[in-house]
Parts: C-alpha cells; sequence; structure tokens
C-alpha cells in the first residue's frame, strides 16, 4: 500500500471516503511537529495528513518545525508529499480561486529557518535545479486540468514561487518587485518543505490555491485575512477533489530519481559521521551510509 503524505489547512482532512481514520503523535529528533497526524486509507492507499500551522492554525511560518514535520511524514513511511498551500497572485491572468502547480522556488525568508537535515556532523549537497516531483506535480497538472471545467476552476502550472518570511503581508514596494523578477504566486512555507523533502528522498509538489492579488494590483491594494480564508474556504472543497482524483491515480510504485536524492550528494566519510547522528538520520541516510 503506497503512503501519500497531505500537508495543509484542517478542512483537507474531512475527504469523503476516507476510512479507518485516526491521529497519531510521531516523535522526532528534532522536537515536535506542527501536530498529530491523521492517518487514513483511501482505496488502495494510505493517507497521511499533517496540518501545516496545527489544528487551529497555531503556528507562524516563521515558527513551523520544517524538519519536525517532514521527518515524521519519513518514518511513517510516506514516499509522496501533495502540498495544499494558499497564495497570493503576481500576475494580472493567475486570479484568486485558480489553482496554480508550482515548478520552482525562490527564497526570501531572513529568519534562518531550518532547511536542512544535514547541520551536525555530517554534509549533504542535494541536486535541487528542480525542486519538485516533475512525476508528481504532471499527475497534479493533469487532473486538475481534467475537471477544470466541471469545477468552473483555472489551473495553471509551470509557475515559480516566492517564499517570503511573513507573517506580515508584502509592502507595495515588494510586491513590485517580485513581478519585476517575473515571479508568479507569492506564500510563505513551501520552500523548506521541499529542501527537506528532496533530502529525504521524498517526491513532493505544490498544489497552490490563490486567495488574492497580493497587494501589486490597484483594484486589490488591501489584503485582509477575512478576504485570505474567505477565499481559501470557496477553494477547499475543490483541492479535495483534486486530492481524492490525484491519489487514486497514482501508481503504487516510483520511477523518478527523488527515491535516489541522496545517492551522490552525501560527502562526509561515513566513518565520521557521530553515532548519534546516524541514530538519529538512520530513516534517511541508512541506505548509504550503514553503522
Amino acid at each position: 500500500m503506497a503512503k501519500i503524505g497531505v500537508i495543509g489547512g484542517s478542512g483537507l482532512y474531512e475527504i469523503e471516503g476516507l476510512k479507518d481514520q485516526k491521529w497519531v503523535k510521531v516523535a522526532t529528533p528534532f522536537g515536535e511537529t506542527s501536530d498529530d497526524c491523521l492517518i487514513g486509507k483511501l482505496e488502495r492507499h494510505e493517507i497521511i495528513f499533517l496540518p501545516r500551522h496545527g489544528r487551529g492554525h497555531r503556528i507562524s511560518p516563521s515558527d513551523i518545525n520544517y524538519r519536525a514535520n517532514i521527518y515524521a511524514m519519513k518514518k511513517l513511511g510516506v514516499d509522496r508529499i501533495i502540498s495544499v498551500t494558499a497564495c497570493g497572485s503576481l500576475k494580472a491572468d493567475i486570479v484568486p480561486m485558480d489553482f496554480v502547480v508550482v515548478d520552482q522556488f525562490v527564497d526570501r525568508t531572513n529568519q534562518a529557518r531550518k532547511m536542512t537535515f544535514f547541520d551536525r556532523g555530517i554534509v549533504a549537497h542535494i541536486s535541487f535545479a528542480h525542486p519538485v516531483c516533475k512525476e508528481l506535480s504532471g499527475t497534479i497538472y493533469e487532473v486538475g486540468y481534467g475537471i477544470s471545467k466541471d469545477l468552473n476552476l483555472k489551473v495553471h502550472k509551470g509557475c515559480t514561487y516566492l517564499n517570503m518570511e511573513g507573517p506580515a503581508f508584502s509592502t507595495l514596494a515588494e510586491s513590485n518587485l517580485y513581478r519585476s523578477w517575473g515571479m508568479d504566486i507569492i506564500g510563505m512555507t513551501n520552500m523548506a518543505e521541499a529542501k527537506l523533502a528532496r533530502e529525504a528522498e521524498i517526491c513532493y509538489s505544490t498544489l497552490a490555491a490563490v486567495t488574492d492579488f497580493d497587494c501589486w494590483h490597484p483594484d486589490h491594494e488591501t489584503i485582509t485575512i477575512e478576504m485570505v480564508l474567505r477565499n481559501l474556504r470557496r477553494n477547499i472543497e475543490n483541492a479535495k477533489q483534486i486530492l481524492v482524483k490525484v491519489i487514486k491515480k497514482l501508481p503504487e510504485e516510483r520511477t523518478c530519481e527523488c527515491q535516489n536524492a541522496l545517492r551522490h550528494a552525501i560527502i562526509t566519510d561515513g566513518k565520521l559521521v557521530p553515532a548519534k547522528v546516524k541514530e538519529d538520520l538512520r530513516i534517511i541516510i541508512g541506505k548509504y551510509i550503514k553503522e
């Protein structure tokens, strides 16, 4: 049974047909996850949901324990993660209520978020030129595009996600700067998840729900949390329909190179890696560095 991870808001978990549901607390060497994980079965797949900001949205983007979250997914046997996230649009043709299947990321965070498992006595340099799984993203877009007319929505692909710090929204100058760079959408969370998932050899893809025009648009200069949440709630049902169809369509076995991301990435001599680090990272590096 393939195990699919979903990171997103709490409304996603109310999926029709999800059976044998249970909340599980997962211990990690990197501290506590954002919340417990909800495990359930959808036909032949086991699904693991994790509320990115905790149930009730208690954790700011800058304070999310991204390492613990991705580690927990790995520990539970997840080999693919679908991130469902809210975002602002930086393009006139990407409008609120659209969906975006992200292709690239640009990092503009500035508070030293922990974005690697390899910072304690072991060094690894993953390839990250293409930060999302091409196969997983392709399936998400194919499914989204296939049902877009029925759901009266538009799905974009080949887009770049600008990851800002937050929790405040952009200034007008920042928004216009990002537009001048050719960025497509803006959010606060997904870059760290994508990097850590790659290090953990987990396929990762982002399905972004557009909630606003950031603040660059002359008709939408003020962004309020009420606006964001209102549009996100309206889009959550569409996101769930896309998710269910994507999960059912995914094959049991992966053929992409995400599963071998560390094959040539670890440069530290295994004999020099501290025993505690080997123990903590066993589920990630075990097939490359033995005891």
